[in-house]
Formats: C-alpha cells, structure tokens, sequence
C-alpha cells in the first residue's frame, strides 16, 4: 500500500497537477485503502486546524506589502544603494544583485518577489557586462532565495506554526545566516570575474553614495520596524505584519507615489490568490501530515535512521537538513515544512537541539529548493519573467547549490551563528 501511495502522488505530479492534488488524493487513499483509519469528518478537522493558527495572519499581510513593494520605487532605491559601493570591485555587478536581493528580502520576505523586483532591472545590466544568461539567471534565483533567511520570512512563520516556536526568534536567528550566504556568494562573484577578465566600473563618489543612502533610509526601515517592533514588545508578529503592510503603503502611495491608489485593487486581488494557494496547501498538508502519523509511516521509513542516530545532534541536524534538501527539491517547501517538521520534532526534542537553530537549518534547505531542479518555485518564476527555457535557467544553477549546502554545513558546526542575536534579543 505504501508503494501504491508513492506511485499515485508521483503520477499525479508528472501529469502536471499543482501540489494540492496529490496531497489529497494520498490522504484519500490512506482513508480508502484502510492504510489508517479516519473519515472526512476527522480529515477535514485536520484541515481546519492546520490553518487555524492566528500567527498565520501574518502571511497574507506579508504578502501584501511585498507586491506594494515590488509594484513600486523601493527595489531601485535599494539597487541604487549598494551600486554606489560595489561597482568598483570584480564582479561588483553580481555582487549587487546578490545584496540587493538580501536587502528586498528584509523588507519583503518573499523570494519570487524578489526574483521579480531584482531580476528585471539586474539581469539587462548583467548582459551587457558580458556575464551569460545562464550565470545571471543562476545567482539572481538564488540570490534571491536569501529572502527566506533575512525577516521578515514567510517560511519562518510556517515552520515557528508548525514547530510551535517563538516567530521573533526565529527572524533574530535567520539575520546572520542570510549575511554570511550573502558575502559567500559575493565571494565567489568576486572570484568569476576575475577568472573571466571582466573589468569593474568606474569608483562612485562620496556624494553619489550618500545621495544613495539618504534615498534608501525609509526603505531600511522595514526590517527595524518588524524586529525592533516585536522585540520592544510594541506588537506581536502578527500586528507587525499589518504594520509592514501600512508602511508600504506609506513609502509606495504617499511619499513616492509610485503606486496610485487604483492599483491597489489588484495588488490586493494578486495577494489573495497567493494567499489562497498557500492556505489550500497549508491545510491539505496538515491532512496529509496527520494521515502518515495516524498510519505509523513516518516511524516505519524514519524510525531505524533515527534510532542508529541516537543523541548525536551533528547526525540529527545532517538527518534533518537531508531530508528536507531531497523533499524540497520535489515538492514546495511550505508543504514539505508541514509534513516534516512534525515528524523530526520528537528526534530535535530528544537530542536537545535548539528549535530554533533547527529552524534555520530547515529553512535555509527550503531556500535552496526553490531554486533547485527539478521543481523549484522559483526556477519557475524566472521561466515566466524572463521567458526563457527551463535549461538554460537551472544550467548556472551547481555553483551556488553547492555554496548554499556549505553553508547549511557550516551553520550546523557553528550553531552559534545562528542563536547569537535570539540570545542577546533574549537578554
């Protein structure tokens, strides 16, 4: 039955169906083939309950203020910033647009808005400087998936659910891991330039970086404001989600003006059906989840590996970031956080390990599956943008899959990286 189940959700995924469809077609199948015994009424509980943790408010929100953004001035603004100080260096085109994509992601949280708001300025600039599509399109997805590191981060709200952990401590932890892939990535921009002979610009002046940065002031404001916000104990994740949204609105409707009042219908309408997709495969996950647990599975698969681990952490974390490194690379990660994260939390709770660290662990492996084939959303969202084949978008991909499980190896040796600012914010 077990092997059944696999070949249907398998099936289902090649014949093109969104993730939703498998999901509930395996949970049905667990309740027709009598692999588990529940009935509807019991899985849509399960449903309701997945969906029904107010911290999970904060998506939609989250979401919102990112399409303000993204539909606005504060992308360039930001672009513009970190222009000024790296256009002199090797490579201090990519160099941009990784930290660009690091600063969107603290005011946004999403990493297809910033593959959207980054990639259709960076990639034409990219191009001209003789760097290849393949390169470009590469350090632009992943470049972006440091959104899901830097807060706020929708993934850290959809784990800190699911692994019932504090959200704030979770955006205090992903601040340094996000740096540290930032200047890893810079790094190695730094090091393909050279070796491709590509010649840096001219410097910027003092007054055309401080120009720069009295442009970019507000914008920066976001990431203060949300973890600030929530560590000064002003207002909860949730009410720092609403907060973001109105000072988007703020900055893009008020100030810049680049987002008229009309406009809001349909970032509003685009907002919500993102909303709905994510909710429908927050609470179809959530099924799923409980019909493999109801059916022992997770214990029939999992169990020998995790007994043979014993109270090593380094072994669990390896364990936990393997297996959320392979399912990511199939399934979307908001899904496969919902169906593990409860299956490893015994195993992170005997071991003694910091949930919160694990949460960096587990999430950082959801960045590098968005951008990872042969389903990452967001190699997808770099298909639809920029209109170019599936090859030539995951052909540059290697180099920096590899940089990202460096550093997920590093973060596992040095768990200090990540529990420094939760410790002094704790403080």
């Amino acid at each position: 039955m077990l092997t059944g189940l696999g070949v249907l959700m398998l099936v289902l995924l090649l014949l093109g169906f969104p993730m939703m469809v498998p999901l509930a077609a395996g949970t049905l199948y667990m309740m027709f083939t009598g692999m588990t015994f529940f009935g509807p009424d019991q899985a849509v509980s399960w449903m309701i309950n997945g969906v029904g943790s107010w911290v999970l408010a904060a998506v939609p929100m989250f979401i919102f203020a990112a399409d303000i953004l993204t539909k606005g001035h504060t992308a360039n603004r930001l672009l513009d910033v970190v222009d000024t100080f790296t256009r002199h260096l090797r490579g201090g085109l990519p160099i941009t647009t990784a930290a660009s994509c690091a600063l969107f992601g603290a005011v946004s949280g999403s990493t297809q808005a910033t593959v959207v708001a980054m990639g259709g300025p960076m990639r034409p600039r990219l191009l001209r400087k003789g760097y290849s599509d393949a390169f470009t399109l590469a350090l632009i997805i992943n470049a972006s998936d440091v959104a899901l590191l830097i807060p706020p981060s929708i993934g850290f709200i959809i784990y800190g659910v699911a692994m019932q952990t504090s959200i704030g401590d979770l955006f205090l932890a992903g601040i340094l891991p996000g740096l540290l892939i930032m200047v890893m990535f810079s790094l190695y921009c730094w090091i393909d330039a050279r070796l491709k002979g590509i010649t840096p610009d001219p410097k910027a002046s003092w007054h055309e970086r401080g120009r720069a940065l009295r442009r970019v002031i507000l914008p920066l404001g976001f990431p203060i404001l949300v973890v600030g916000g929530i560590y000064g104990g002003f207002f909860s994740a949730v009410e720092a989600s609403a907060v973001a949204v109105a000072y988007a609105l703020l900055l893009e409707v008020v100030i810049y003006r680049q987002v008229k009042i009309r406009d809001l219908g349909s970032l509003a309408l685009s907002t919500g059906m993102i909303t709905a997709v994510v909710f429908i495969l927050v609470a179809i996950g959530a099924a799923f989840s409980q019909a493999l647990a109801t059916a022992g599975i997770p214990q029939q698969i999992l169990g020998p590996i995790i007994d043979g681990i014993g109270d090593s952490q380094f072994l669990a974390l390896l364990l936990i970031a393997a297996a959320f490194f392979i399912g990511c690379m199939f399934v979307d990660p908001i899904v496969v956080i919902l169906i593990l994260v409860p299956i490893f939390k015994p195993l992170v709770q005997s071991t003694g390990l910091d949930p919160v660290h694990v949460g960096v662990i587990v999430t950082l492996q959801a960045a590098i599956g968005s951008a990872t084939p042969p389903f990452g959303c967001d190699i997808f969202t770099a298909i639809a943008v920029f209109r170019r084949p599936y090859l030539e978008v995951i052909r540059g991909t290697p180099p920096f899959i590899l940089i990202l499980l460096l550093a997920t190896l590093i973060l596992i040796v040095f768990p200090q990286i990540s529990l420094l600012l939760p410790s002094l914010g704790g403080d």
